[in-house]
């Protein structure tokens, strides 16, 4: 009677004996791991990808037509090349109607210039005529209508002496306007010129010939080469250890096995509101032979190191409580140890209480197995 009433306290008694039997002689296969002291680097990953620090989109500053295209994607160039020509017909004649003018104007100026030497040769005549009536007047000799006569050839001398300086300010100002409208449209030939503004790469090549190109439209897209590198997006906790001129190693997707050295070039002053990520470009030293403007790659940022230090890789530290520790073998069990940790790198934690040189800590030979518990039976694998 007693055990139908309490037959279900029974089984779970059962159970949980069952539960703690197997606990008690199921045996966990480990891997183990000495601990042993060495150098440490701490690093802070990124993921970005290769960028040019400086790059050019060519384009048209006039709208004309494409006339030809003088170099492709993947081309080298230097500064001052020749890279595409816009059909300048319509501007060399513009050019030669401006030089026709200016050689008008020139003209006009030299002409109005004569005009005032004849006019102040006439006024200097006037000048005398005007100062012999004026003594002969004093004498008697001449009447005052001869004077007054004297008089009007002298002012209108002058006035023709103003009149031809006038036209030489007038006719200066049209060859200096004719001059200046000469060089506007140089200007706009030489736009009919598109040239490299500096060493560089075709990337892209966006239009070809025969089309009418308008200003700001993609003819070519150029990049420097004098300094290529990552620019990787990097977590905001991590703002705080990153200087300029930090080494780096830079794994491109491409070369998994190859990393190539690189440093800090620049931070960047503004996280991603969604993300909480910032730029940070490495500036690489070494690159693939078949590199690409764009291509993924994983920079490791070193923020510390030290040469002497003890470390237990990343997979044998375990977590309990929020407190970190480790699991040592004694007497085929086991067994909890907390741990103080240190310096992080990309694959080891630095311990520095918790741990002794030369002990051995386990972990799970299979990673997909439940963690560990203080007092397991475990064998080594």
């Amino acid at each position: 009677m007693l055990m139908r009433k309490h037959w279900k306290w029974f089984v779970i008694a059962l159970v949980a004996l069952l539960v703690a039997a197997r606990f008690a002689f199921s045996t966990v296969r480990v891997q183990l791991h000495e601990i042993q002291p060495g150098p440490l680097a701490a690093e802070v990953m990124g993921t970005g990808t290769l960028e040019a620090r400086v790059k050019t989109i060519i384009s048209p500053r006039i709208q004309e037509r494409l006339a030809e295209v003088l170099v492709d994607q993947g081309d080298g160039v230097r500064a001052g090349e020749l890279l595409a020509r816009l059909d300048d017909g319509e501007l060399m004649q513009q050019v030669e109607v401006a030089t026709a003018t200016v050689a008008a104007a020139r003209a006009s100026l030299e002409r109005v210039k004569t005009d005032e030497a004849r006019a102040l040769a006439v006024e200097k005549q006037a000048r005398r005529e005007h100062q012999r009536a004026s003594d002969l007047l004093a004498t008697k000799v001449t009447s005052q209508a001869d004077f007054d006569k004297a008089t009007e050839q002298l002012n209108v001398a002058e006035a023709d002496v103003k009149r031809s300086r006038a036209s030489i300010a007038e006719a200066g100002s049209q060859l200096i306007t004719a001059e200046k409208n000469l060089l506007y449209q140089k200007e706009r030939l030489s736009f009919t010129r598109l040239v490299s503004p500096y060493d560089g790469l075709i990337t892209r090549r966006d239009r070809d010939p025969g089309g009418v190109v308008v200003p700001g439209s993609s003819i070519l897209q150029l990049i420097a080469t004098n300094e290529l590198w990552v620019t990787a997006w990097v977590d905001e906790t991590a703002s705080a250890a990153l200087r300029t001129g930090q080494t780096a190693r830079v794994v491109f997707r491409s070369e998994p096995s190859r990393p190539v050295a690189g440093a800090v070039a620049r931070l960047g002053r503004e996280a991603d509101r969604e993300t909480r990520e910032f730029l940070v470009d490495v500036r690489v030293n070494d690159l693939p032979a078949n590199w690409t403007v764009g291509q993924r790659a994983e920079v490791f940022i070193e923020t510390s190191r030290k040469a002497y230090a003890l470390t237990v890789p990343q997979r044998f530290l375990h977590w309990s409580g929020g407190k970190p520790g480790a699991f040592v073998i004694s007497s085929g069990k086991a067994i909890w140890r907390d741990v103080t940790t240190g310096l992080r790198g990309q694959a080891a934690v630095e311990v520095t209480q918790g741990l002794a040189p030369g002990e051995k800590v386990i972990a799970p030979a299979n990673p997909k197995q439940a963690p560990l518990k203080s007092g397991q039976r475990v064998a080594v694998e």
